[in-house]
């Protein structure tokens, strides 16, 4: 993939995880932390394929990072939708 969009889809992405946690700092809500460290996991995994040059399929690192993230939102989605325990 061109380094340059390498650049933009982790800029993008590290702009949207500074907007989840900024949404966590004023509530306090764990689904807003859960989204930006997920975001985070997607900027790390751009910036260090934009690196070392390669594209998703080379190294399986890039692809376990990008699975965790979306497992970790989905347990966002899952634990938001819970109903309250009474």
């Amino acid at each position: 993939m061109n380094t340059m969009l390498l650049g933009v889809l982790s800029m993008s992405n590290f702009v949207v995880a500074l907007f989840f946690y900024k949404f966590w700092k004023n509530t306090r809500d764990s689904f807003f932390l859960l989204f930006a460290a997920a975001f985070s996991i997607e900027t790390i995994g751009y910036i260090g394929q934009a690196l070392t040059h390669s594209s998703l399929e080379d190294f399986p690192t890039f692809y376990l990072l990008r699975l965790f993230s979306f497992v970790l939102i989905l347990y966002a989605i899952i634990r938001k939708n819970k109903p309250a325990s009474s």
